[in-house]
């Protein structure tokens, strides 16, 4: 497991980024739930949850990337216990079963879901990588997603089903898909995209999907501008909130909309919103600079491995956190319907923050036992 172990290698600059990210997040979350007793301890939550997950990087990228793909049947046997005892007993929220609650800890098993899904799809991938681009190609990279994403769908979380589909979705590009496949399951995903669309705003219940979910489409959708609650009324002060940060914020601490507690979910959902307010335009393009700067990192790795299975894992990590900020952004932007996907290293989430950690240790993983890294 520890063979061609070099720690010349590690990308100290990918780190570096995860650090800067992850500390600038902490410190939007204690100004986010400032003066609020209740949520105070969060704040030493995401501390601890932040340093056990920079450990975990150094561990998880002494191991060799290869031995995890070994053992990728308990992975995956694990993995679906988890998912379907969470479906079975765990707390629901917003109509959802998400969370184990294991003394004052909440786990979200979903979060560890998509890193082990790129791990079953790099293996796959690295395994069939002299195959035909045929069909069956394509529909057994799907069972293999599926056969975690279908107890996810049924708690219902459908947000975190579309992150998977994703991707699969572009480790099938990368892989090699054929472009008349391209075009086909494009056109199947417009049409039922527009079905979903469609039967939401016509007040058609729609199997898979909770209430809740339709109504944020048709939130999206028709807006009710006289709407004082729900989705509605967070995307309104979210965009009052961007709206009056300006160039460079009202200052650290003095956001209004965040301080006063008219945005809500302040700490995770709509913490980029809370960044606009208090930094202004010049904060948010920084957040939206060091995420970047985490995904190119992440994109260099994937072309300097040398092997599929490699390549796989780090074009994953960077899709599972380029998509989720882009949508949590959008999001806030009410450019998108509102989705419950958090801000990579920066919303509050020790689930979520702690599977990022890992994945970006099995991308460190990849770039330790290749070559040194031109950049």
């Amino acid at each position: 497991m520890l063979r061609n172990l070099s720690w010349r290698h590690f990308d100290f600059w990918l780190l570096g980024a995860v650090v800067l990210a992850t500390a600038f997040g902490t410190t939007m979350i204690r100004s986010a739930i400032a003066g609020n007793e209740e949520l105070l301890p969060l704040i030493n939550r995401q501390i601890y949850f932040a340093l056990a997950g920079l450990a975990l990087i150094f561990i998880v990228a002494a191991v060799d990337y290869r031995f995890w793909l070994s053992i990728y049947k308990p992975i995956f046997f694990v993995m679906s216990i988890l998912l379907f005892s969470l479906f079975l007993s765990a707390q629901a929220v917003f109509g959802a079963a998400r969370w184990f609650q294991v003394g004052v800890l909440f786990v979200q098993p979903t979060e560890f879901a998509k890193i082990a899904a790129i791990l079953l799809l790099a293996r796959y991938f690295n395994k069939v990588q002299n195959q035909p681009r045929d069909f069956r190609w394509i529909i057994s990279a799907f069972l293999w997603v599926m056969g975690l994403a279908i107890w996810i769908l049924l708690q219902p979380n459908l947000s975190n089903v579309v992150v998977l589909m994703v991707i699969l979705a572009s480790l099938l590009w990368f892989n090699g898909i054929e472009l008349k496949h391209i075009a086909l399951f494009g056109g199947i995903g417009v049409l039922i995209t527009g079905a979903i669309v469609i039967l939401s705003v016509a007040g058609i219940r729609i199997p898979f999907l909770q209430e809740y979910q339709q109504q944020r489409i048709v939130t999206f959708v028709i807006p009710d501008p006289n709407a004082t609650f729900g989705a509605t009324y967070n995307v309104q002060q979210a965009l009052i909130a961007i709206g009056s940060g300006g160039w460079f914020g009202t200052g650290y601490g003095h956001g209004t909309q965040t301080q006063l507690r008219f945005l809500k979910v302040r700490h995770t959902d709509f913490i980029f919103s809370a960044v606009s307010e208090e930094f202004g335009l010049v904060g948010a393009l920084f957040v939206i600079v060091v995420i970047l700067l985490i995904i190119w990192r992440c994109l260099r790795v994937a072309q300097k491995a040398h092997d599929v299975a490699g390549m796989s894992i780090a074009y994953g990590v960077a899709t599972l956190i380029f998509f989720q900020g882009m949508v949590n952004i959008g999001v806030n932007l009410n450019i998108v319907p509102v989705s419950g996907l958090p801000l990579p290293f920066i919303s509050y989430g020790g689930s979520g923050l702690t599977s990022l950690m890992l994945g970006i240790g099995l991308v460190e993983s990849v770039a330790m036992r290749y070559k040194q890294l031109d950049f």
